[in-house]
Formats: structure tokens, C-alpha cells, sequence
């Protein structure tokens, strides 16, 4: 039991219990999946507990058979909807002058402190992208190193407290205990992504059934998240409306004949939405004109939001589509001209072990990457949902070396005063009385904090 995974992926069409088991050569196999239709959800969050509750149910006991195992704790996706990020720093003085796991979990904390995140927001991830070890940047792990400073900068990303509420009563309620939350986007980054990517920079792009999760990943970590609620269900809308016919008809046709490159002048007859005994004729230049103005639509917003991250010009391996809208045939040519000839590939999950072929789908990519991370396939450090350090595969669950008590930032600020004092002496005494002023003024500010 204590080697298994259960994942359990959130959608808004569906619901993707998976339970894997890692082996003794630290590899992964997948021993039981169900897949339920969602219920009670809309745009990525719940809108209704109790059928929520019911449709993860019957996804889990779907795995839970297959797997022949009785496994109540889980790693759980949630959506980008009402997150939001910041970045933050922080700066730790090394008394023993190596770098051990405490004063990276202190300096980490630092900035999640200094960072000031709002009452009715919660942590998702602190995720590391940069650690300056005295004067020398972009150190990838300081673990061991010698030095008498350690700073970070982090990425922080939060979620209304009411909005994790809600989730984690959903699961719970379908008779299993959280042992994780990962961001949706995070979880799919994991399972599309090697480490040439990473490296280079890439923007992931989730294109799901209502939303549209992004992240763009450089080096170590995500440097930035967004959520557009817009997915492949509006194109079955738009088409529903267009051509006056059921949802069910529109998805159908979407799936059939769904695509972004020219089509032929057919000729389809559909029903007549609200009178399915009638048909009438439709032209199939009339599905594709539909579905690629929302395609086009959705890709452009995508586009500009890559704009705002202020990082386009570091992402040199391109964009990364996945996600049950990346499978419409054309999506990967219409998304280079959009994104400005960037180069562009569709995801598919990471194949695991045991995996059938339908995992293989780019829909499945968030599941794929929830049971990777919890077999350790995660940022190099980080601050979970539980303000845990994690480090790579381990764990380090010592809630009083993780917290960030009074006695970590009381001992952070007098190492900081000490080193400050000290860099005083060597001024010039004009400069002296002038700084000695500011310094104290700070001190007594940070004081009056506890």
C-alpha cells in the first residue's frame, strides 16, 4: 500500500481515477483506471458537492476494482480557475556555512512570507526558479554548497480557500483523504514535457473540455500560470447554434467531421433541434467556417496571455498543445501562424507501464502527470499544497522544521541585522549615520510585525 499512487484527475467532461503501483526499480505501473463522466462541475470547479461527490465515486471504485486494492489517499487536480500568482524573494544568512535541507526549506519560507498572500487565498506550489548562492545566480541545487548567504526567487501559486474548500469536500465525501493538490496544468507540464524542453523554456497549452490551462516552464520551474475558461465544449455550443441542431448532433458532427483545414462543399442532413423527426441540410463549409473562428478565437487569447508573461522571448522550444481540443486535425499549423511561426507539437502523456492505449490520449495527459508526481516526477524543490518541502523523490514531512514559525523568521531577521551591521562598519562615516538610521527604522518595522 505504501508503494501505491492513486491519482484522481477533475475535469469538466470526466472523472480519471488511476492507481499505480511503483516498483522497486523506482519505475511505475499503472494497475487500475475508471473514467466517470463528470457531474456537478462547471468551467473546472464544483458547482454542485453531492454529484460531484457520486461521479468521482464511481470513478474510483472503477480503478479501485481493476487494482484489486483498498487505497484512500490520493494526489487530486484542480484547475486553474480562481488562482492567482506572484512572484516573491527570499534571503537567508548560513551560520554553518553549508547548505543543508533546513536552510532551504528557511529561505523558501522567507519568501513565501515575504510575499503577503491575501487572508482568503490558500498555497498550491512555492516553486524555486532561481537560487543565488552569495554572488553567484542561477545555481540549480544548492544542497551541500558553502556559503554565508542563500537567496531564492519563487513562484507562488494560490487558490481561493473556498474554491479548495469545496474540492477537497467533494472528494472526501466520495470516501477518500487528500494527500496532495496539483495545479491541472502542473500535472500535464509533468507528463508532455522532457527535459530539453524544460531547459529551453515551452509554454504548455491543456485545451480541455470547458478551459484552457496554461504554464510556461523554464529551466527548473513554472514561471507562469493562466486559465482561460474555454475548451472544445464551446465548439460543440457554437455548432449546436449555428446549424439549429441538438448538442448531442453538434458533438457528434464535431468529432466526425471536425477539422481546420479546408473541406469540401459536402452536403450533411442533421436533425432540427427541437423537432428531432425533421432533418435539414446542412453544408460542411458551415461546420468548418464555425468550428475554426472558435479555435482561432481561443488560440489568439492563448496567444496574448504568452504576450503578458513577458517571457515569449525565452521559450525556445515553442508551445506544447494538449488536451482533448490539441486532437482537432489542423490545430498544430493554425497554432504556428498564430504564435508567430513557434514552434509547436501536440503532447501525449509519458508512456508508463501497464498503461492501455487509450492513456495514451493527450485528454489523459493531466492524470498521467498526477501519478508521476506522486512517484517524484517534481520540480527539484517545493512547498505543496500541504506546506511541505518536497525533494525530488523524498518527502520531508517534519512539521517543525517546515513551518514558518515565529523562531525561523525571528532567527532569519537577527542573521540579517548581524550581516547588515557588519557591512555598516565598512562604510565611510559620512555614509555611516545616514544608513544606521534607515536600519534601524527597518528593524523596528519588522519588530512590530510579531
Amino acid at each position: 500500500m505504501q508503494n501505491q499512487i492513486l491519482a484522481i484527475d477533475i475535469g469538466s467532461s470526466k472523472i480519471c481515477a488511476i492507481i499505480a503501483q511503483k516498483l522497486e526499480n523506482d519505475e511505475i505501473k499503472i494497475i487500475g483506471t475508471g473514467i466517470s463522466k463528470s457531474q456537478g462541475l462547471k468551467k473546472g470547479t464544483i458547482t454542485n458537492i453531492d454529484l460531484a461527490s457520486r461521479s468521482i465515486k464511481t470513478a474510483l471504485n472503477d480503478a479501485k476494482r481493476v487494482a484489486g486494492t483498498n487505497i484512500n489517499k490520493a494526489i487530486v487536480s484542480i484547475s486553474g480557475a480562481y488562482t492567482k500568482s506572484v512572484n516573491s524573494n527570499g534571503i537567508v544568512n548560513i551560520p554553518n556555512k553549508e547548505i543543508t535541507i533546513k536552510e532551504i526549506n528557511r529561505v523558501m519560507q522567507t519568501a513565501l512570507y515575504n510575499a503577503n498572500i491575501p487572508h482568503e487565498y490558500e498555497i498550491l506550489h512555492v516553486l524555486p526558479y532561481n537560487f543565488k548562492v552569495d554572488d553567484q545566480e542561477n545555481i540549480e541545487d544548492p544542497l551541500g554548497m558553502n556559503a554565508s548567504r542563500l537567496e531564492v526567487d519563487v513562484h507562488i501559486i494560490t487558490t481561493q480557500k473556498s474554491n479548495l474548500f469545496n474540492l477537497k469536500k467533494a472528494v472526501r465525501s466520495a470516501g477518500v483523504d487528500i494527500k496532495n493538490v496539483v495545479l491541472s496544468g502542473y500535472a500535464s507540464a509533468i507528463s508532455v514535457l522532457n527535459k530539453d524542453e524544460k531547459e529551453l523554456g515551452v509554454a504548455v497549452i491543456d485545451m480541455g473540455a470547458a478551459t484552457s490551462n496554461v504554464v510556461v516552464h523554464l529551466g527548473n520551474s513554472i514561471r507562469y500560470n493562466d486559465f482561460l475558461g474555454v475548451g472544445s465544449n464551446h465548439i460543440t455550443n457554437d455548432l449546436s447554434m449555428a446549424l439549429h441542431t441538438p448538442l448531442s448532433v453538434a458533438e457528434k458532427i464535431k468529432l466526425e467531421y471536425g477539422s481546420l483545414k479546408t473541406t469540401k462543399n459536402e452536403i450533411i442532413e442533421i436533425p432540427v433541434i427541437g423537432d428531432e423527426n425533421n432533418t435539414h441540410e446542412v453544408s460542411l463549409e458551415i461546420v468548418y467556417n464555425v468550428i475554426f473562428a472558435r479555435v482561432e478565437e481561443t488560440l489568439m487569447i492563448l496567444a496574448k496571455s504568452i504576450e503578458k508573461s513577458s517571457l515569449k522571448e525565452q521559450i525556445g522550444a515553442g508551445v506544447v498543445l494538449t488536451g482533448g481540443m490539441s486532437k482537432l486535425d489542423g490545430i498544430r499549423e493554425l497554432a504556428v501562424a498564430i504564435f508567430d511561426n513557434m514552434p509547436v507539437r501536440i503532447g501525449k502523456p509519458k508512456t508508463v507501464e501497464g498503461m492501455f492505449e487509450d492513456l495514451k490520449d493527450p485528454i489523459y495527459s493531466t492524470a498521467i502527470g498526477l501519478v508521476l508526481y506522486g512517484a517524484g516526477e517534481f520540480t527539484q524543490y517545493e512547498i505543496d499544497s500541504n506546506k511541505n518541502l518536497r525533494h525530488r523523490s523524498e518527502e520531508f514531512q517534519s512539521e517543525k522544521m517546515l513551518q514558518p514559525t515565529q523562531d525561523n523568521i525571528t532567527e532569519t531577521t537577527q542573521e540579517q541585522e548581524s550581516s547588515e551591521m557588519e557591512e555598516l562598519t565598512k562604510l565611510p562615516n559620512e555614509e555611516k549615520v545616514g544608513l544606521k538610521t534607515n536600519i534601524s527604522k527597518f528593524f523596528r518595522w519588522i519588530t512590530q510585525l510579531f
